[in-house]
Order: structure tokens, then C-alpha cells, then sequence
């Protein structure tokens, strides 16, 4: 009885070895496919950001930071006048040095740098503007980017998997086989992305004017583009 037993154990357990799954999640008579795809969408960006500055150069170190920290309030308090908020206005960088060389050798440096987001991106020309014409005589920027990047690729993702989908059907058509089913999808995330469009202007080479007109700004379109990984189970027809 006891040998019975031991033999109805071992069938047992090979015939659940016979049942068990790939670690990859497919079955004995299916074929494993993974792939790669990617997506792409085209979002009009809405909001801008850029650094504004201002250098000054002064015979001692007290007299440049105190220039530079009045001219500063007054590109500030500019582009708060125009609806920009504290929220938005934030220091870059602050920074003193003095000259042992070239013409003005033994005179003060006093820079200060603050990064301006626009949530609103039609005024950007005005924001750049407000702040020249108020005297930031260092600007860099604009970036122009979308507010929301998570609903901005969710088109994408979603064409990334499609692309994914169809680039399985053809590998299992190919074979002889069809897509019996998703085992995974894995999110790869962004590739690459629109960077900053840097434009500069050199201290004390700037035409300073009483109303600026604001430059062009052209927002055109910023493109998101993702990438994702899918498992397929492929089987027999």
C-alpha cells in the first residue's frame, strides 16, 4: 500500500512539471517575443522660462554689490508690476570678483541671476522686455516647455504600444504563429527632449530704452517621444 502510494506521488509530481511555466511567464508550447517600440507627439508648449541678470562693475567691491543690488530690485519689482509672482522669480546665482587684468583691473564685479518662469507664454516677449528695459543686461533663454509633461506623453505611450503590438503580429505572422498573449509592458521612458534655446547679452553692450518692444516669440511645437517593452506569448495557429 505504502509503495502504491509513493508511486501516485511521484506521477503527480512530474505531472505538474509537465504543467509548469517558463520563469518568463509562457508556457511549454509557446514562444516568447519581446519588443521595443516607441512613440511620438506633437504638444504646443505653454509656458516659458528664462535667466535674466544683471552685471555691474564698480570701483570697490561695496559700491558693485550695491549698484548691482539696486538695479536688481528694479528688474524685479518690473516683472512683478506685469503679473509675474514671487513663486515664479528665482535666484541663480550671486557672485563678486575683482579684475587683475585688462582695463578694468582693480575694479569690482557684482552679478546676480535669476530664472524667470511666464506660465503664460504669450507674454513671454513682454516678460524679456520688462525685464531689459528695467536693466538686466544678462539674459539667457527662453526654454519653452509644456506645464504638463504626464498628459503630453500619454498619447505617446499609447502609440508606442501599438507600434509595439503590430511589430509582434508581424513577427508572429512571419512564423507561423499569433499573439496569444501580453505577458508584460514595461514603460523605458522619455527619449531625449527639447532643450533650451540660449541667447546672451555681454554687460554694458546692451541699448538700454524707456519701452522695449518685446521680441518674437514663436512657440511652435515640442515632441514627446517614449519608449516601451512588451513581452508576447506567441502559439500555434
Amino acid at each position: 500500500m505504502r509503495q502504491k502510494a509513493s508511486i501516485i506521488l511521484i506521477c503527480a509530481a512530474l505531472a505538474a512539471c509537465e504543467r509548469a511555466e517558463d520563469p518568463r511567464g509562457v508556457d511549454r508550447d509557446e514562444v516568447l517575443l519581446q519588443v521595443s517600440a516607441s512613440g511620438r507627439t506633437d504638444t504646443r508648449p505653454d509656458e516659458a522660462r528664462f535667466t535674466a541678470g544683471v552685471e555691474t562693475i564698480e570701483a570697490s567691491a561695496a559700491s558693485a554689490s550695491a549698484a548691482n543690488s539696486r538695479k536688481m530690485n528694479a528688474v524685479v519689482e518690473a516683472l512683478e508690476r506685469m503679473g509675474i509672482k514671487g513663486d515664479d522669480l528665482q535666484t541663480q546665482r550671486i557672485g563678486m570678483q575683482r579684475f587683475d587684468h585688462g582695463p578694468d583691473r582693480g575694479r569690482f564685479q557684482a552679478h546676480n541671476m535669476i530664472e524667470v518662469r511666464v506660465r503664460d507664454i504669450r507674454r513671454a516677449g513682454d516678460a524679456i522686455a520688462a525685464a531689459t528695459g528695467a536693466g538686466a543686461n544678462v539674459l539667457s533663454g527662453p526654454n519653452l516647455t509644456v506645464s504638463d509633461l504626464e498628459a503630453a506623453s500619454r498619447s505617446a505611450y499609447a502609440q508606442a504600444y501599438k507600434a509595439a503590438r503590430a511589430r509582434a503580429e508581424a513577427y508572429a505572422q512571419a512564423a507561423g504563429l499569433k499573439v496569444a498573449r501580453v505577458l508584460a509592458i514595461r514603460d523605458e521612458g522619455s527619449v531625449g527632449g527639447p532643450g533650451p534655446y540660449p541667447i546672451s547679452m555681454e554687460a554694458g553692450t546692451m541699448v538700454r530704452t524707456a519701452a522695449p518692444p518685446p521680441p518674437p516669440m514663436r512657440p511652435g511645437m515640442t515632441t514627446s517621444e517614449v519608449r516601451v517593452r512588451a513581452d508576447f506569448a506567441l502559439a500555434g495557429n
